[in-house]
């Protein structure tokens, strides 16, 4: 299938080199190939395959080439400086597309050496409405696919769901075994495993890292480290509490949710709001990436206790609201609270199994998966 990024990617080659990251497996190498055999000549370098290692480091791709794709280049040493030398020396005319997955993704926030020349993209795995788009499916059928096999393009697309289930097996032992190694010492890797799997069974709660390094033993300073290589590798992504005050609302303790639903160990319920952050997470990353616009997903929480599940914020102002529910259409008095607080902003409650739309005072009860067949990807 034919990604969604894909036209924009193809657009913004045109003018600067094209940043292609995000998780292991999302379709990354895939779509660059996708795009190469829309251009003459083009050339496809893996820095993992040898002879194309030799090709990069000799710098002997053909000057004929429309696009050349560097492939997991963040592995060469000293890679910024051989690229930006690369792009300036190029042949005029000529495409640059990087992808990768953790030290690329990085590389964004500190990306000094290669300012004003190129553009970035983050690949998601496959949402409700790109699978609406590719498939003709009904928005339901592409959630009902989303919360049995996840929103990774192989499981996603197996035939069989057990297909599905072997592949996340050897995706999580070889992220764990192959990438954390990237980050981590060997010594590590067993805390590191059951650190994941305790966070399987935490998703959608708020994370309380001192109690959880009590449980394994080690300093909550060692396990923020873990949490935040396992978001490096695109592995799990933190939602923060909404709050005006920055600095305060980085104190408050993160909820953690996993790219990969398939990976998520709850009810129905866990998974579904799972599979919801997932896509709105995209939807705001797709706001950044293609319009510059300072999205942020967060959650909300006050000091009674009573939450909602998402705040969608541009610019650290909330411009929208979610909360998740299986079949309860009864909306929240937060909610309801929340929504008279912000008018502007919107507030939906999103039901994964709903009769019949309708708008209650500032609340829209919507049908979760036509609302997310809605989102800008």
């Amino acid at each position: 299938m034919e990604r969604e990024l894909t036209p924009f990617i193809q657009a913004d080659l045109a003018s600067k080199m094209v940043f292609l990251s995000g998780p292991r497996q999302t379709g990354k190498s895939t779509l660059a190939l996708g795009l190469a055999r829309t251009r003459p000549n083009a050339q496809v370098l893996n820095w993992d395959v040898a002879v194309d290692r030799r090709v990069m480091l000799d710098q002997s791709w053909s000057p004929s080439a429309s696009l050349v794709v560097f492939d997991e280049l963040h592995k060469m040493v000293g890679w910024k400086a051989w690229l930006k030398g690369v792009f300036d020396g190029r042949v005029p005319g000529q495409a640059l597309l990087v992808t990768g997955s953790a030290r690329l993704d990085t590389f964004r926030q500190s990306g000094e050496s290669l300012a004003g020349r190129y553009f970035s993209w983050r690949l998601h795995p496959i949402t409700v409405k790109e699978w609406v788009a590719a498939s003709a499916a009904m928005p339901e059928a592409a959630l009902a696919r989303i919360l049995e096999r996840g929103g990774f393009p192989e499981p996603f697309l197996a035939d069989q769901a057990t297909d599905a289930e072997r592949w996340r097996q050897l995706y999580l032992e070889g992220v764990i075994r192959e990438d954390i190694l990237e980050f981590s010492r060997i010594g590590e890797i067993r805390a590191m495993r059951v650190f994941v799997d305790m966070l399987r069974n935490r998703v959608g709660s708020t994370l309380s890292l001192a109690s959880l390094a009590r449980d394994l033993q080690i300093s909550p300073t060692t396990l923020g480290r873990y949490l935040e290589i396992l978001e490096a590798l695109h592995v799990v992504f933190t939602v923060r509490p909404f709050h005006r005050n920055i600095a305060r609302a980085l104190l408050k303790e993160p909820k953690v949710y996993f790219f990969d639903t398939g990976l998520v160990k709850g009810d129905e319920g866990v998974r579904f709001e799972n599979a919801c952050a997932t896509m709105l997470l995209r939807h705001a990353h797709f706001l950044q990436d293609s319009a510059g616009r300072a999205m942020t997903l967060n959650y909300v929480r006050d000091k009674e206790g009573r939450e909602i599940d998402f705040a969608l914020c541009e610019n650290g102002e909330p411009v929208g609201f979610a909360e998740c529910k299986l079949s309860d259409p009864a909306v929240p008095p937060y909610l309801a609270a929340i929504a008279a607080r912000f008018p502007n902003a919107g507030a939906s409650l999103l039901v994964r199994y709903l009769r019949q739309p309708e708008q209650r005072g500032g609340v829209a009860v919507e049908r979760a998966a036509d609302w997310l067949a809605r989102l800008s990807a």
